[in-house]
C-alpha cells in the first residue's frame, strides 16, 4: 500500500502522484459512494489516497482519505447527481473577464456563494486588461470596488502583456489552488503563462456567441516551481448552485448575512417580510442590486429543485 495525491481524472482512469514522485494510473476498487455526496466522480483531483498493485501490474485506489474541504458543481445533465471539481483546496481564483466574453455577475456570485458554502477563500481576477475601451475599465473598476468592500480581493492581469501575473505567481506559491472561470475567460492562457512549459490547449471564443468554446473536460493539477500546484478546472458555462436551503442562501453572502441580524424575523427570507433589515439595505444602496439578485436567483433554484442554464 502506498500515499499517494490524485494529480489527474481522464473519466475512466486516476493518475496517482506517490509520495516517492512516481505517477501511477489507477483505477477505482470497490464502491466510493460518499454519504451525502451523490457524484459523478466518487474520486477528485485533490484527495489524498491509498493505492496497491496487484500482480499483474495493475493499481487501485483502494482508500480516500479524509477530505479538509471540496467544492462540487452540478452535473451539467439534468440528474441529481453533482461532479467534484477537487478537494483539499488552500483557495480559489476566479477568472472574470469584463468584455468578449462578459462574465455575468450571477455567474460570480453562485461561483463565490458556493466556494463560501465549502469555506473556500476566492480571489477574483480579471483578466485581458490590455483589450479593455474606458467603459469596459469604468465598470471594472466598479466590480472590484463591489467585491472587495465586500472582502474579495481583486487583481487586474492580461496574460498576454504580463500585467499583473507576479501577483498572482506570488498568490500561488506554496499554495493548493483551483483555477476557475466561464468558457472565453482566457483560464489557459493565463496557466500557459504562469507555466510556460506546459501548453494547455486554449480555445477561441466564439464569434456569433461571444462564450468560450469548451477546452479542458476534467480537473487536474500541475505543480509549480516555487512549490503548490495549480488545479486546472473545465470551463464552465454554467454554474449550479448545489442543494442550499433556503433559510441558509443568505450565510453565503457576507454582506447579506450581516445584516440579517437586524430582521424582525428570525427566519426572515429578505423577500417580502415586513421589518426586513435586508430589503431596507438595498433600497438604501448598503447592499448592492446585483448581488441582491444573484441571492434571489439561487432562492429561486433551491424551491423549484432545478438546474439554470446560462450563468
Amino acid at each position: 500500500m502506498e500515499h499517494g495525491l490524485v494529480i489527474k481524472n481522464t473519466g475512466s482512469w486516476y493518475v496517482v502522484k506517490t509520495d516517492e514522485g512516481e505517477s501511477v494510473k489507477c483505477k477505482i476498487k470497490g464502491n466510493f459512494r460518499l454519504k451525502g455526496i451523490r457524484s459523478t466522480n466518487p474520486v477528485a483531483v485533490g484527495d489524498r489516497v491509498m493505492i496497491e498493485t496487484n500482480k499483474e501490474g495493475t493499481a487501485f485506489i483502494t482508500q480516500i482519505e479524509p477530505r479538509e474541504n471540496y467544492i462540487i458543481r452540478k452535473s451539467s445533465n439534468l440528474s441529481k447527481e453533482s461532479h467534484i471539481l477537487a478537494a483539499n483546496i488552500d483557495q480559489a481564483l476566479l477568472i472574470i473577464t469584463v468584455s468578449n466574453p462578459t462574465t455575468n455577475t450571477i455567474f460570480i456570485d453562485r461561483f463565490l456563494a458556493t466556494a463560501e458554502a465549502y469555506r473556500i477563500p476566492v480571489k477574483i481576477v480579471i483578466n485581458k486588461t490590455d483589450c479593455y475601451n474606458d467603459d469596459d475599465r469604468e465598470y471594472m473598476e466598479a466590480l472590484i470596488l463591489l467585491y472587495e468592500t465586500i472582502g474579495y480581493e481583486c487583481f487586474k492581469v492580461s496574460a498576454l502583456t504580463g500585467e499583473g501575473i507576479g501577483d498572482i505567481k506570488a498568490l500561488l506559491q506554496g499554495k493548493i489552488s483551483l483555477v476557475s472561470g466561464n468558457s472565453g475567460v482566457g483560464k489557459s492562457t493565463l496557466i500557459n503563462t504562469i507555466l510556460p512549459g506546459l501548453h494547455l490547449k486554449t480555445g477561441n471564443v466564439s464569434a456569433s456567441h461571444h462564450k468560450g468554446m469548451h477546452t479542458t473536460t476534467f480537473s487536474e493539477m500541475f505543480p509549480l516551481p516555487d512549490g503548490g500546484y495549480i488545479i486546472d478546472t473545465p470551463g464552465i458555462k454554467g454554474f449550479g448552485t448545489i442543494d442550499f436551503e433556503t433559510e441558509e442562501v443568505a450565510h453565503f453572502f457576507p454582506e447579506i448575512f450581516k445584516v440579517s441580524h437586524d430582521c424582525r424575523f428570525n427566519n426572515c427570507t429578505h423577500r417580502h417580510e415586513p421589518g426586513c433589515a435586508v430589503l431596507a439595505a438595498v433600497e438604501q444602496h448598503l447592499i448592492s442590486e446585483s448581488r441582491y439578485a444573484s441571492y434571489l436567483s439561487i432562492i429561486e433554484d433551491s424551491t423549484e429543485g432545478k438546474y439554470r442554464e446560462g450563468y
